[in-house]
């Protein structure tokens, strides 16, 4: 390791980052900023984080997606889900409504990094929207990984998700863990899992993307105040919250260090 700096993370810092958890068990905390934007012109109403924002204009645009595919919902304020889970539980019902809203207060939808697409068409559903795993949206769905998305709420994986499949939805966790989950078929749950399995400064999950080599591992949360992290200063870096019990780390380096 060359010249190192000394991080200190808090507890907020746990809550924040592209790899936070939230689901049924976790919460989120939202924070008192949120650097939000809209997915692009057409869509002015559609906000997301910058950086998600950003990738999703650019992966739309090298795919041709615009005439083909709506924004149909991207970040939510507290209230606007608690507004959809009543208006929806009322038309349709308790059962649909726990299999395809979130809680309000433990909705992706309110980080600001979560957005739900569907085919242009006459009328889109807004709960439920068409995104068929069959042409444009198979095409954007196939290269999602790419520009640092998932698909959050797969086939299959519903007793894990807590939700049911939602193939209209999509997560920006950013690259390379978008990568890693697409390869490995793991939803964001088992990926948080699976990365512990890596603890910082003494195990890390690596992979390459283009020239460089990429180190991701987990650092558990010091419970009795700042968590501290030592980093070769020189290596671009991330440090992710997993909104559960510590922090994700991403190190880039050289191919062939």
């Amino acid at each position: 390791m060359g010249l190192v700096k000394t991080i200190f993370l808090n507890e907020q810092d746990m809550h924040t980052g592209n790899l936070i958890l939230v689901n049924r068990r976790y919460g989120y905390q939202e924070p008192e900023e949120n650097s939000l934007i809209p997915v692009w012109s057409g869509e002015p109403a559609v906000l997301l984080q910058r950086r998600a924002a950003v990738l999703l204009f650019n992966l739309m645009e090298e795919i041709h997606g615009f005439d083909s595919i709506a924004a149909v919902s991207g970040f939510r304020s507290h209230r606007e889900q608690e507004d959809i889970w009543d208006d929806s539980t009322k038309e349709n019902g308790k059962e649909f409504t726990e299999k395809f809203v979130a809680l309000p207060g433990h909705s992706e939808h309110q980080t600001g990094l979560a957005i739900d697409l569907g085919l242009k068409q006459e009328t889109i559903d807004f709960i439920c929207p068409e995104f068929p795993y069959t042409g444009i949206c198979q095409v954007f769905r196939k290269k999602a990984s790419e520009y640092g998305f998932i698909e959050r709420y797969p086939s299959g994986k519903e007793d894990v998700t807590g939700i049911g499949h939602e193939p209209w939805h999509f997560r920006y966790v950013g690259i390379p863990h978008a990568g890693i989950m697409a390869e490995k078929e793991l939803t964001l749950e088992e990926y948080i899992l699976f990365i512990k399995k890596f603890p910082y400064g003494i195990k890390t999950y690596c992979s390459v993307s283009g020239n460089r080599g990429i180190e991701v591992s987990y650092l558990k949360a010091n419970e009795k105040g700042c968590t501290e992290v030592r980093i070769d200063e020189k290596r671009p870096y991330c440090i992710s919250g997993n909104n559960t019990d510590g922090f994700i780390i991403t190190q880039w380096r050289e191919k062939d260090e």
